[in-house]
């Protein structure tokens, strides 16, 4: 099965950058199933129901939020009845958070694949229940290779060691392990000793003539003046959609191939050779 994972969509450029390249790229790479992390489309902000059907109609089957999921109130709603729109599995369940955290896909073909969305808690700003354990459990319901044909897990949190060891969590349980919301594509991509694909952040889909994918004005102020500034905003350049390609085994749903996407804006292109 062939797969693919698209970091944070910062704004106006990251959705253009979906909007404009995933449905060629989908015939391109012949991709079986496509995840989109959406939480910071909406003007750097939260994910509405617009964009989430613009997001759709280019080829996305599924999109994942994460600690932005409630910046645009509409979501709370719209993801009631939208089972394409995941946020972090491990919200307290006492906090009767709307949504779901992790889903099974059926393609056409009969095919299975499980997404689902944890968020860490070092350096976050939520503290939200253990990843770990929540992960536990989403992982035994649906087991790689007999309830589902493949399996991904978006990790969005702050700190490198938290999505690492998430990652060798899952190894031998998903195709995919990636780690999103620090917005930096990360070069560290590989197949885990078990047969989990691999990579720390997957990167934002946005301009990256930016700090993150806002107005580099904004955060230089704040920075060096240490004085509140500003509103952030998204910068506006031409955005770069940037993500994971994963090539799974029919047979183990396990990685037998993992590569970059970076097309269009100012990072170097890579794209995946067809085949």
């Amino acid at each position: 099965m062939k797969l693919a994972y698209f970091g944070d969509v910062v704004g106006k450029p990251g959705r253009a950058a979906v909007v404009d390249h995933l449905p060629g790229l989908r015939r391109q790479l012949e991709l079986d199933f496509v995840v989109v992390n959406g939480e910071n489309a909406a003007g750097g902000f939260g994910l509405t129901e617009a964009i989430a059907n613009d997001f759709f109609q280019a080829g996305a089957d599924c999109l994942t939020l994460g600690d932005h999921a409630w910046d645009q109130r509409e979501a709370l709603t719209f993801i009631e009845r939208e089972p394409r729109l995941l946020r972090p599995l491990n919200y307290p369940e006492a906090a009767g958070a709307p949504g779901k955290g992790a889903h099974v896909f059926v393609l056409q073909d009969g095919r299975r694949v499980g997404v689902m969305q944890l968020q860490g808690n070092v350096f976050m700003r939520q503290q939200l229940e253990n990843a770990f354990n929540h992960a536990d459990a989403a992982l035994d319901s649906m087991p790689l290779g007999l309830a589902v044909d493949a399996l991904i897990v978006d990790m969005h949190c702050e700190a490198t060691s938290e999505k690492m060891a998430m990652g060798h969590y899952c190894d031998g349980r998903a195709s995919l392990v990636v780690g999103s919301h620090t917005h930096v594509p990360t070069a560290d991509l590989m197949i885990l000793e078990n047969g989990t694909a691999y990579q720390t952040d997957a990167g934002m889909c946005g301009d990256y003539d930016s700090v993150i994918g806002m107005k580099k004005e904004n955060s230089i102020a704040r920075f060096s003046t240490q004085l509140p500034g500003e509103r952030y905003s998204p910068a506006l350049g031409e955005g770069t959609l940037c993500g994971v390609f994963v090539e799974t085994d029919d047979s183990t749903g396990f990685a037998k191939r993992v590569e970059p996407i970076r097309i269009g804006g100012r990072l170097a292109e890579s794209v995946p050779a067809a085949g």
